[in-house]
Order: C-alpha cells, then structure tokens, then sequence
C-alpha cells in the first residue's frame, strides 16, 4: 500500500502540490498563532513608572465596588475620587506627604500629549534635571522631551509661560512640571499622595476612607493608563486568534475540495484498479495514506516555516503598535505539535470523504469515455451544506427574534458568514447551474464557435465549474461579508448621529482635555449662540442578578436635550429629566418610565434615580443621559451651539473660534461634525480585516491555481479534438482563458450573493433596533478580489494548456487518463 501511494504522489504530484502548499501554510500560520498566544502569557510584571521611587502611594478610590449575593463584583471609575482632606491631613501627622496632580496642557510647538504636574512629585520618577533649575514662579515650568529649551517662553492653554529648567527623558509621558502652589490652582483635587511612612501605619489611618495603599510593585496602578499592556495583549490576541480560526477554516476547505476532485478525477484509474480485483478498503486506504503523506510531509514543513516567520511577525506587530514594546517570542513546544497534529487531523479529515467516494468506484468506471459530469453532489454534500444552510438560518431567526443587538457584534458578524460561506461551497454543483446556464446563454449570442463552446463548456462541466468557482465564491463572499458588515454598521452609527443632532455648531474639547470655567464664559459671550455644554460620564447598574453593567452617559442641562438632541424616545419626555431621574434606553433590565433604578454614578456614588424616559437601543450607542449634579467630577468635552433667531452664523462661527483658540478647542459645522464623527474602524480591527483577508487570498490563490491546473490537465484530449477540428493554438488559449474568466464570474456571483444575504441578516437586525440604513457593499474590495481571482484562474489554466499543447494533438488525442 505505501508503496502504491507513493508511486501515485510521484505520478501526480501536480495534484497533490496544492494540498501541499495549503498545509504548509496553515501549520505555519497555526504555529505562529500559538508562539503568539503562549508568549504572551509570559509578560513581565509591570514596574512603576512616575512614582518608582516613591516610599508609598495613596491613591483616592478608583475602583467600584459592589457586594452581590454572589459575591462582590468591581470595576474600575472613569471619575476616580480625590484622597480626602480629612485622610491627608491624619497622614501628615505620620510623615512627610506630597500631593500629586496631573491635567493635559497644551502648549505652541510641544508634544500633544504634555500632561502638567507639581515640581514636587518630578523626584518619585525620577526626575533629574539637566539643565536649568527648578521653578520658583507660577509662570516659570521645567519641561522634559527637549522640546523647549531654558529660556524659551511658549503659549499655553494655560497662560504663557517660561521654561527655566529640563529634565532627563522618562520614556513614559512628555511632562511639565509646575510650582506646588500653582498646580494646586490649576488641578484643585489631589487623587493621590506620597507619604514618606510605614506603609502598615499608612493602611490604618486610610482604612475606611475608601482610598487605597500602594507599596511595591503596586505603585504601577497610580501611572497613567496602567492597563494599556493588558488590553494591547488583549487585542493582538483576539486578532491572531481571528486568523488562526480563519486558517484553519480555509485549510479545511482548500484540502477538502482538492481532495474530492482528485477522486472525481481518477474514477477511471480507480475502476481499472477494482477491474484487477482491488477491494474497496483498499482504494480507501490507499487515497488515506497519500494523504497522510503529503500531511506529514507539509506539517513538517509549516512548523518550519512557522519557526521562521514568528519572531519575524512579533518584531512587526510591535513595531506597528499592535504589540507592548517588550513582547517577544519565547521558545515554546505545545505550539509546534498542537500545529503538527491539526495539520494531520485536517488532512486526514479532508481526505475521508474522498476516500469514501473512492471505494464506491465500480468496476464499469473503467470503460466510460463520457466527459460530461455525472452525479456532481454526493450525498455527504446533500447532508453537510444543507445542515449548514440551516444552522446559519436558524442562528439568524434565533438572534432576530432574541437579541438583535448580539449580531452587531465583531465576533459575531466575523464568525456567522462562515456557516453560510461553506454550506454555499458545499452545494455549489448545484448553485452553479443557475448562473453558468445564463451566462452560457448570453455567451453563446456572442459571433463564432468561441462563445458557444464557453459557455456550454462552463454550464457542461458542473464538477469542473464548481471545483473553480467555489474558491472565488469563498473570497469574494468573505470580502463581501466582513468588509460590509463594518461598512453597514458604520453607516447605521452615522444615520443615528445624523438623526441626533440638531446644532448648527459644536465645539470639541482636545483630546484627553476638557474645557475650564473661563472658556464656558466665553463661549456664552458670544452674541447670538445659545450654548448647551455637555461632559462624558458613566453610569454603573446590577443586572441579570450579580452582573455589574456600565453604561456610558452624557451630562447635560434638560434645555441642551429640547435645543440640540433628538434622543430617539419610546416613551417618556426628555424634558422631565432632573437632578432626581435619568433617560436610560431599552436595553436596561428595569425600563419603565415613572419606574425607579438603582444606580453607581461615575465617582461610585450610589442613587436611586428615577426613569425620566426611554430610548430606542439603536447600534449600541445610545447609553444614558444625567444632568452634571450627577456626573461629579466629568468635565465639559463638548458644547452644542444653537443660533438665536436673527443671528449672523458667519459671525458667529468667528466668535466661536476665538472663544476656544486658548484652550485648543475645535468648532466645527453641524456638517463638518457629522463628517469628523462618522465611525470608522479602529486601526487595530483594519489590520485585523487585512490579515483575515490576506489569508483568504493566499489560500484561495492556492485552491485556484491548483484546481484550474488541475481541471485543464484532466480536458488534453478535449482541447486536442478542437485542435484536430481545425482550431489553432492560439484559439484554443483564448477558450481555456474565457471559460475560465466565465467560471470565475459564476463564483463572484454566487459570493456576492452570498454577502447581501449575511448583510441582510444585519440590516433585519437593525431594523428591529430602530435603525434605518442601506446595505453597504465594498464594490472596490470586492472587484479587487474578483480581479484577483480572474487574473490567477486565467493565467493558470492558459499556461497549463500551453505547456499540454507544446505535444502533437494525435498524439494528445489518444492520451489516456
């Protein structure tokens, strides 16, 4: 047996290349993946950065916490609390404190991140100056980066001041550092201190203050954004485990189809082996240890491969900050065999059901001469495409009819489509017919015998056609399918905010930034602007039993709401919130106007508001809205403007704009507004969608050519009968490459298809959310992949008839298979 098999793999090794080539790369890619995942458990421990020197840190509470039946759950604040004045002054009494302040400042040619703190706290880093002196007046600042220079005196936000002093690069944040005293005024609450004491002294005299102790290695949680390491590492691995998921799928298919029309093909060679007295199991065996060969073979190889291009593809990743700078692949085995083993299983797997078709071959399959293609679906086909198709219309109907909302998710509009894109695949002998038959028809009303051959040819061989197009219908389908999805869900946000806003001008707030109480005045000079400020806050609720869910919220006046917000209501009136209710939206557990719901503001403040009205749920942007009486501690981010009646809005626009220059604010047109918030994806989730889709492309590159070599190389005699018929070379190319590109068109069709039926299924979904939006197709991506697919499947089946041609057409007229 192994020696039969072997035999066969050197015989035809073009038919087994591409099984090889899919293999190879998807261990790889699968090997690479895990590299990724087992090193990045081994992060090293965060150290402290601003406060690595300091004795012990006292941070104010910025951890919410809740005691459930179930126990107690918690979550970080937006609005962390400021260290007590009562604790501060008890801990003074232990030893020396030092209250720490941080606010943005934006300054004429700095950094855009320059974040302000007190002199005091530049030695916790540390901080050491390297040239100039320490600041002694409240205009006088020390700043680090190298940006300015001692002397230079440069326009902030915060009033112009001079730059006495520089201190050495942290590598953390581009500081400027401030007197005590004018830091204080500048940031009057202080969310945490050092305190220059026992650290068992320090816990004592906080204890009940809601404040927390941080000594060690715990002085990280008082940095900046501690957790971005963790949600970088987070997000790199939901991307490699998207590829890895998508590999796999691919590979499956790639292997799968080759396989079962390597079958289809030999049913001669296999009639002829069972006319010489070979038993079924043993065809079946024989097509299971050519698998397993080639498995061995190419999972040896992609590990390999994937030992390679790992540390390669980490430098890359870090490189593009998708990656912490200290990530690296660490050596790991499990990675290599889980790789090994799946390439094995995946083979084997692929090739079972070619290895049943092969032992149902009889004995009469030996004498048939009959090109055409009988019998193209086989009952396993029948089973498995049609259980797909059903799971993914059940899946859909059961997220229609209970939560809509879970299939605006990217985990889910990523996963779903594969259902439909395979069941798709799987029947696509008979989803074919269709499309081949029209365009057999529309091709055979072109003039000459050229069009009619192509078009019957396509329409004649179902197996053939279905064998090609089903790897251009798997990527155009998922092109279609993820790239549309984002697109429809982008537009849905937009239509939501479009149908939201009503003011002619809205005024930003720098990024990380918010405006003072002197640039609200200003802006509320300005004749003819009424002006309607809001901040960005968040709301906490227990739902579902021990479930602590937040919600984002917006802090405003009821006015701001009536003048320049069109809330999408179900019930209840805006104009009824106060001090005393919140507007929450259908997908709160309690959502009954008039009803009331106990709520954690977003400093941890517990309240028991009441429902003033609610909102439609929409794409999952409609949280909540609170006045500021609850929303302590946000500040202003954005102020809507409308324009009194008889108001210039030209002059206007300017008496915005130099309202809000000191303080880098933006004022934008309701237009320029609704353009600048348009959604769009993360750069994150874009890398993500071009490494899915690169994948796809490389592996149906791999699936196309293979196939297309492989189906000119089964239709010799055919092209060497219209080369006898009077036919030149050259006509005969351009057949091969026209039924190829008509082949190729039947695919993107069907994966077209295919696409507007999973973006219907998220349009049905948005409709029961309240949101109207179009479909939105990626006809550039989409094009691109089908020109991508027509450009391979042309090349590879006209050199492949080329080289066949170069023999005499007798002599390829009495080829045998």
């Amino acid at each position: 047996m192994l020696s039969v098999a072997l035999s066969t793999l050197r015989t035809r090794w073009a038919t087994f290349a591409g099984s090889f080539v899919a293999l190879s790369l998807g261990v790889a890619l699968l090997a690479v993946t895990g590299l990724v995942l087992a090193s990045s458990q081994d992060a090293p421990e965060r150290r402290p950065e601003r406060f690595a020197a300091a004795p012990v840190v006292v941070r104010g509470q910025d951890t919410l916490r809740v005691s459930t039946p179930r126990g107690v759950r918690t979550h970080a604040l937006a609005q962390p609390r400021g260290v007590p004045v009562t604790t501060l002054a008890v801990l003074r009494g232990l030893g020396p404190v030092v209250e720490d302040r941080s606010f943005p400042v934006r300054a004429e040619g700095g950094p855009g991140d320059l974040v302000g703190h007190p002199w005091s706290t530049a030695a916790f880093a540390p901080y050491v100056l390297t040239a100039g002196r320490a600041p002694r007046a409240d205009d006088e600042v020390v700043v680090s980066g190298g940006w300015a220079v001692p002397g230079t005196r440069v326009r902030t936000d915060r009033g112009t001041v001079r730059v006495v002093g520089a201190v050495s690069e942290r590598g953390f944040e581009h500081a400027v550092f401030y007197t005590d005293a004018r830091a204080a005024r500048l940031c009057p609450v202080s969310r945490q201190a050092v305190v220059d004491a026992d650290a068992t002294a320090v816990r004592e005299a906080v204890r009940g203050s809601g404040a927390r102790v941080l000594t060690g290695n715990g002085r990280r949680y008082a940095d900046a954004d501690p957790g971005r390491d963790g949600e970088a590492v987070t997000a790199m691995n939901a991307l490699f485990g998207t590829a890895g998921g998508v590999t796999a799928f691919v590979s499956v298919f790639v292997v799968a189809s080759t396989f079962a029309f390597s079958v289809a093909q030999r049913r001669r060679e296999f009639g002829l082996l069972r006319t010489a007295g070979a038993a079924p199991g043993l065809l079946r065996r024989m097509v299971l240890t050519e698998s397993l060969l080639v498995a061995v073979v190419a999972s040896t190889t992609g590990c390999l491969l994937g030992a390679y291009a790992a540390p390669r593809l980490a430098a890359s990743v870090v490189e593009h900050g998708l990656a912490p700078g200290w990530f690296t692949v660490k050596d790991h085995s499990w990675p290599y065999q889980a790789a090994f083993w799946t390439g094995l299983f995946v083979a084997l797997g692929g090739a079972a059901a070619a290895s049943w078709r092969a032992g149902r071959t009889g004995p009469v399959q030996a004498l048939r001469e009959a090109s055409a293609d009988p019998e193209a679906m086989t009952w396993g086909r029948w089973v498995f495409g049609a259980g797909l198709l059903l799971t993914a219309v059940v899946t859909l109907g059961a997220g229609l009819a209970g939560d809509p909302g879970d299939l605006l998710h990217r985990k889910t509009y990523v996963s779903r489509p594969l259902l439909l894109i395979t069941a798709a695949a799987l029947l696509a002998p008979v989803v074919v017919r269709p499309p081949a038959r029209l365009l057999a028809g529309v091709s055979g009303r072109l003039p000459g015998a050229v069009g009619m051959l192509v078009g019957e040819g396509a329409a004649a061989g179902v197996r053939r056609t279905a064998a090609v197009a089903a790897p251009v219908l798997v990527m155009v389908a998922l092109t279609g399918s993820l790239l549309g999805s984002t697109a429809t869900l982008d537009g849905a946000r937009a239509v939501e905010i479009r149908q939201r806003t009503t003011a002619a001008y809205v005024v930003t707030a720098p990024d990380g930034a918010g405006f003072d109480a002197r640039t609200l005045r200003r802006l509320r000079g300005v004749p003819g602007a009424q002006v309607w400020p809001s901040a960005a806050s968040e709301v906490f609720v227990l739902e579902d039993g021990p479930a602590l869910i937040r919600s984002e919220a917006r802090a405003a006046d009821p006015g701001a709401l009536a003048a320049t917000t069109r809330l999408p209501l179900v019930a209840g009136n805006a104009a009824d919130l106060d001090d005393g209710s919140i507007v929450v939206n259908e997908e709160w557990e309690r959502h009954s106007v008039g009803g009331r719901v106990q709520v954690w503001l977003g400093n941890g403040t517990r309240r028991t508001l009441r429902i003033a009205a609610v909102m439609a749920v929409g794409t999952g942007g409609n949280g909540v809205w609170v006045t500021p009486a609850n929303a302590p501690g946000a500040v202003v981010d954005r102020v809507d403007v409308a324009l009194a009646k008889g108001a210039d809005s030209g002059e206007v626009s300017t008496l915005l704009r130099k309202a809000v220059e000191p303080a880098g604010g933006r004022v934008l047109s309701r237009d320029e507004w609704l353009a600048a918030a348009r959604p769009e994806n993360d750069r994150t989730t874009w890398l993500g969608f071009v490494l899915v889709l690169g994948i796809a492309l490389l592996y149906t590159a791999v699936s196309l050519v293979n196939t297309t070599v492989m189906a000119t190389s089964d239709r010799v005699r055919e092209l060497a009968v219209l080369r006898l018929a009077g036919a030149t070379q050259r006509q005969v190319l351009r057949l091969v490459g026209a039924e190829s590109l008509v082949v190729v068109a039947v695919g993107s069709l069907l994966g077209l298809a295919v696409a507007v039926l999973n973006l219907s299924g998220m349009r049905w979904a948005l409709a029961l959310l309240s949101v109207s939006a179009p479909i939105e197709l990626p006809w550039a991506a989409v094009g691109a992949a089908a020109g991508a697919c027509a450009v391979l499947a042309v090349l590879a089946s006209t050199v492949g008839a080329g080289f066949a041609l170069r023999r005499p057409a007798v002599a390829l007229a009495g080829t045998r298979e």
